[in-house]
């Protein structure tokens, strides 16, 4: 591995894969529908991970979701645990990403813009 690739990332990028492993066949919460793991935060002491994910529904869905979640942190991190081989296993804590969301609502103001001055004059 380049040294440019900290130890940090590579823990919260296996991290991010396992867990979308056991989200989609593992975890039964009814609550927990479509979603996908969009980022990993680890802690420098591997104590802490926070893990970002995107939801489809309303924002009561994904509130649901949230709490589905974080509700089941401690199966998936025995799950995890069975599957890394860390000395510590990070507890997780789940947050909604909003960048997402953030992203396609300025891509769509920058194609308001865009389409708005196109058909006007320009002002002298």
């Amino acid at each position: 591995m380049p040294k440019d690739y900290p130890r940090g990332r590579r823990i919260a990028d296996q991290i991010q894969r396992e867990l979308s492993e056991i989200i989609r066949l593992e975890l039964k919460d009814p609550r927990v529908g479509l979603i996908t793991i969009t980022d990993v935060e680890v802690t420098q002491d591997n104590a802490h991970a926070k893990v970002f994910f995107t939801a489809l529904g309303e924002p009561v869905q994904q509130e649901a979701a949230t709490r589905a979640l974080n509700h089941a942190a401690g199966f998936m991190r025995s799950e995890l645990a069975q599957r890394l081989k860390l000395r510590t296993v990070p507890q997780l804590r789940f947050d909604y990403d909003v960048s997402v969301e953030r992203g396609m609502r300025l891509s769509e103001l920058i194609d308001q813009a865009v389409s708005g001055s196109s058909g006007q004059e320009p002002r002298s």
